[in-house]
C-alpha cells in the first residue's frame, strides 16, 4: 500500500493579547481561514515564548512560516531608537519570538510569507528601521484603516501601489499596479539588509518587498492580502505561491 503523502504545515506564531486581565496566545481566524482555503497546508499556532522555543527543533517539524499583522508594533529598541512613541502596542513576546525565528528560517532556507506587522519584523530582522508615526511624515498618507469604521470599510480597497517592473510581486499579480487596502500606521523607514523594493505607495511608501537570493519563498507585503482573498486575484495569488512553496518544501523532507 502506498503511503499517504503528509500534508504541508505553516506555522503561525502568535500575538499576546489581553482579555479580562487574562494573557492569551491569538491569531485571527483571517489568517488561519487564509491558510487553509489557499495552500492547501494545515495551520498551526506557534507560542510567543521568546527564547524558549527551540527553533531548530520547530523548523523541522514545519514547511513554512506566516508572520501576521496585529494591533500591536515592533518595540523601537529593536532598530535602535530609544524613545517608544505607540507604548500603549508592546508586544515584547512576540518581537522575541518573531524576529530571531524569521532569521532562523531564512538561514536554513524556510519559506515565509509576511504581512502588515510581520512585514514590519522582516525589515527590523534584517537591520531596518521603521517611522513610528507614519503619518506625521511630511509627505507620507494616513495608512491608517480608522478603528472606528466597520470592518469591512476598513479592510477595503484604499490605494494603488506601483510594482516594481521584472519583480515577483509584479509577476505573480500579471500587474504593474493594483490597489490594495491600508491599515497600519507604521512603516519602512531605513530598509533591512538584502531586501528588494517589490511595491512602493505614490507617497513613497515600501508596501512590498523580497529577500535578494533567498533560497526559499521570502516576501512580503504591507497590505492585507488575507482578506476575502477569493474576491481579490492579486491578494490570493500571493498565498497560491506561497503555499507552492510550503508544498515544495514537504515533499523534498518526505
Amino acid at each position: 500500500m502506498a503511503r499517504k503523502n503528509r500534508p504541508a504545515v505553516v506555522g503561525i506564531p502568535a500575538s499576546i493579547r489581553h482579555v479580562n486581565e487574562n494573557e492569551f496566545h491569538a491569531v485571527s481566524t483571517r489568517y488561519v481561514e487564509a491558510i487553509v482555503r489557499n495552500t492547501g497546508a494545515e495551520p498551526i499556532l506557534i507560542p510567543a515564548i521568546g527564547d524558549r522555543l527551540d527553533l531548530e527543533d520547530l523548523t523541522r517539524r514545519v514547511d513554512g512560516f506566516l508572520f501576521t499583522g496585529c494591533p500591536s508594533n515592533v518595540e523601537p529598541h529593536h532598530y535602535d531608537e530609544p524613545v517608544n512613541l505607540t507604548p500603549d502596542k508592546r508586544d515584547p513576546d512576540r518581537d522575541a519570538t518573531t524576529l530571531p525565528l524569521i532569521r532562523f528560517a531564512l538561514a536554513n532556507a524556510v519559506p515565509l510569507f509576511a504581512i502588515c506587522r510581520g512585514f514590519q519584523e522582516l525589515n527590523v530582522a534584517l537591520g531596518g528601521s521603521l517611522h513610528q508615526l507614519l503619518h506625521e511624515v511630511p509627505g507620507k498618507w494616513d495608512h491608517r484603516g480608522g478603528r472606528d469604521k466597520p470592518l469591512a470599510e476598513r479592510f477595503a480597497p484604499r490605494h494603488h501601489v506601483s510594482l516594481t517592473p521584472g519583480g515577483r510581486l509584479a509577476d505573480l499579480a500579471g500587474s504593474s499596479r493594483i490597489v490594495v487596502n491600508s491599515l497600519h500606521g507604521q512603516g519602512v523607514d531605513r530598509l533591512g539588509r538584502g531586501l528588494r523594493v517589490e511595491a512602493i505607495a505614490d507617497d513613497g511608501t515600501v508596501e512590498g518587498f523580497r529577500v535578494d537570493g533567498a533560497e526559499a519563498f521570502a516576501l512580503g507585503v504591507q497590505w492585507h492580502p488575507e482578506w476575502r482573498t477569493e474576491e481579490t486575484s492579486h491578494y490570493g495569488v500571493l498565498f497560491g505561491a506561497f503555499g507552492a512553496a510550503v508544498k515544495e518544501r514537504a515533499l523534498v523532507r518526505q
